[in-house]
């Protein structure tokens, strides 16, 4: 097996992983235990902040030496239970931003006392009547059932206990991948990729790879990592959408074209340009996309931290976002991991500098 294979197929491994973990936002220690392994190996040094943010630095040549912040959240959207019915079905509420359809018939784990399995149901539609029987259900509509009696799930599962999807890894044909929780631990997986190049590469910058907790439910994780980092510029790394049937070119992005290099108001334009003249320089293969507004990643609490960051958002590009399915392919992330390498490796002082002026 060649070492690019074998390179490949850990990069795999990794992503599956920490897709199958757990870690939904505000809850994200069990994911953060395997993320944490996989980079010690590359860095100089890890620690975790009062948040829960897994910040891992690849310390640079010179102590005044640029610090470049990049950042993934490595936390899922999942539910929160509200309410014990009758016979112990349970009501819940969302984590994060689900599409209420995609919820009925999915595989679940709660965390009471310990840990429980559950399927999403509801009203069956032979059972609807008039307007409800064509109607998409509302959160309220749904319970999860553990088969446990009634008196069992009142004691053993409280009110606030965090549900989980299950969904195992899937592999697709070519190098496609499926699964749960790849928005955004597919750019979690993409840092990993970036500190395996940065180890044999030389770099003048200290880098901070940051595993951030609380995207999905306010981006809390990249402020306060930036807040306490105050690097000179920083690279949010997330998902953006694929190309599916149905959805208008320039809405989407298709997969295993590239990462997807963003402009616009929350963008830096010379780090948008520096990325996308490193992919030219190095033949990484990019795609580009225009956010007119915030872009609704951590690269917009990036921007606005301290008295301004430059900042850059890289993507990959992902299908059936917020589902148990979301797909990407493998060579978004190798190259995109690539990509910020060598843009890490070429950013020094002087190019830092030359930041500050619009």
């Amino acid at each position: 097996m060649s070492e690019e294979h074998w390179e490949k197929k850990e990069l795999e491994n990794f992503l599956k992983e920490i897709s199958e973990a757990h870690g939904v936002s505000g809850y994200e220690d069990l994911v953060a235990g395997p993320i944490e392994r996989a980079f010690a190996k590359y860095v100089d040094e890890t620690r975790r902040d009062n948040l829960g943010n897994l910040i891992f630095y690849k310390k640079g040549k010179r102590d005044t030496a640029p610090r470049l912040m990049f950042c993934a959240h490595m936390d899922e959207i999942g539910l929160i239970v509200t309410f014990v019915e009758k016979k112990g079905f349970l009501r819940f509420n969302a984590l994060g931003g689900f599409d209420v359809r995609t919820l009925p018939g999915q595989e679940v784990k709660i965390y009471g006392k310990e840990i429980y399995s559950g399927v999403i149901g509801q009203l069956p539609s032979h059972l609807r009547k008039g307007e409800q029987k064509e109607k998409a259900p509302e959160i309220k509509d749904l319970f999860i059932d553990t088969g446990l009696p009634e008196e069992v799930v009142r004691d053993r599962i409280d009110i606030g206990a965090v549900v989980a999807l299950q969904r195992e890894f899937i592999p697709l044909r070519h190098r496609c991948r499926a699964g749960k929780a790849f928005d955004d631990r597919a750019g979690v997986a993409l840092l990993w990729q970036c500190a395996c190049e940065l180890s044999r590469m030389d770099h003048e910058a200290h880098v901070y790879l940051v595993a951030t907790v609380q995207e999905e439910v306010g981006i809390r994780g990249a402020m306060v990592s930036t807040y306490g980092l105050t690097p000179d510029l920083g690279v949010a790394v997330d998902v953006c959408h694929g190309d599916i049937p149905g959805a208008a070119e320039h809405e989407v992005s298709p997969l295993g074209k590239g990462p997807v290099i963003t402009s616009g108001p929350n963008i830096h334009p010379r780090l948008a340009e520096r990325l996308m003249a490193v992919g030219k320089d190095y033949g990484i293969p990019f795609e580009q996309d225009i956010s007119p507004g915030p872009t609704g990643t951590d690269a917009r609490a990036i921007q606005v931290s301290r008295d301004g960051i430059p900042t850059a958002l890289l993507s990959v590009p992902l299908r059936y976002m917020h589902t148990s399915v979301e797909s990407l392919d493998l060579d978004d992330l190798k190259g995109g991991g690539r990509l910020l390498a060598f843009f890490a490796a070429g950013a020094d002082r002087s190019f830092v500098e030359g930041l500050a002026c619009f």
